[in-house]
């Protein structure tokens, strides 16, 4: 596949139809919240030339979380984005895409984001991390209920011992019941409800030249399910067993110093 070529890329509506037939049980059952993983999702071109434009973090306006429940980058604006990039994720919010994640979930008139509000591209470098959390369950730019997430990671020759896991916990925050590796081309799809506690809470260890990279897609409804209504909140992090939600070093020092100054450290 040529570099246009990337830059013109469009889903193929048969193929995906065949995906949601073969992962439509996996979804609906999937423990401990419906989900499903599908690996080696698209063409890997596809995803090299994505990689080849992913800004690095001085090379355009990330937006920066640094707090004790999180420590990561994010970017919506698709101006900061490269074609390919561009491309991809307005494929991801195109007709084929959402009529594939209907037929996969059985989750009927589902509406994209063209802002990309809180998705778009993530990168987290070594030492973040992105504690167990529900997600908000509102869009209140659009006013609509989210219903579903999705990840696609771009980490090649990503070490198990790098960290990075994203958990899947059960209601009781009592454990995880699934821990998947944010491996290249691995493409996750979750329902997005006020207790789908998911999250990598333990920092990244992987070489200080390298980042957990991903995009992420939501999609929402003109309302919900009554088993599902309740009211609007944003992000409900969650400690885990014997944990507590303290603020590092670096968060510590930015109360007491100018921001310029604790940005050299």
């Amino acid at each position: 596949m040529t570099e246009s070529a990337t830059t013109t890329f469009t889903f193929d509506d048969a193929q995906l139809m065949e995906l949601a037939n073969a992962h439509r049980g996996d979804f609906i059952s999937a423990e401990p919240f419906p989900s499903v993983v599908i690996d080696d999702f698209l063409a890997p071109e596809v995803l090299d030339a994505v990689l080849r434009e992913f800004p690095e973090p001085e090379t355009a306006r990330w937006q920066e979380f640094d707090k004790p429940t999180e420590v990561k980058l994010a970017l919506a604006d698709t101006s900061q984005m490269g074609p390919a990039t561009r491309n991809l994720l307005a494929q991801f919010n195109g007709q084929g895409f959402i009529c594939f994640l209907e037929s996969l979930t059985g989750i009927s008139g589902l509406i994209p984001d063209p802002h990309y509000g809180g998705g778009g591209l993530h990168q987290i470098r070594s030492g973040g991390f992105l504690k167990i959390h529900a997600d908000f369950n509102r869009n209140d730019r659009l006013h609509l209920d989210r219903r579903l997430n999705v990840l696609l990671y771009l980490n090649k020759d990503w070490d198990d011992s790098y960290g990075g896991h994203l958990e899947l916990w059960d209601q009781k925050m009592q454990g995880p019941v699934q821990r998947l590796l944010p491996t290249f081309n691995r493409m996750v799809c979750f329902a997005t409800t006020s207790s789908a506690y998911h999250g990598h809470p333990e920092p990244l260890t992987c070489p200080a030249d390298r980042a957990r990279r991903s995009m992420a897609l939501y999609y929402y409804t003109n309302g919900r399910p009554e088993n599902e209504m309740g009211a609007s909140h944003s992000t409900l992090f969650q400690q885990r067993p014997g944990e507590q939600f303290t603020p590092t070093w670096r968060q510590r020092l930015k109360r007491w110093v100018p921001p310029a100054l604790a940005d050299l450290v």
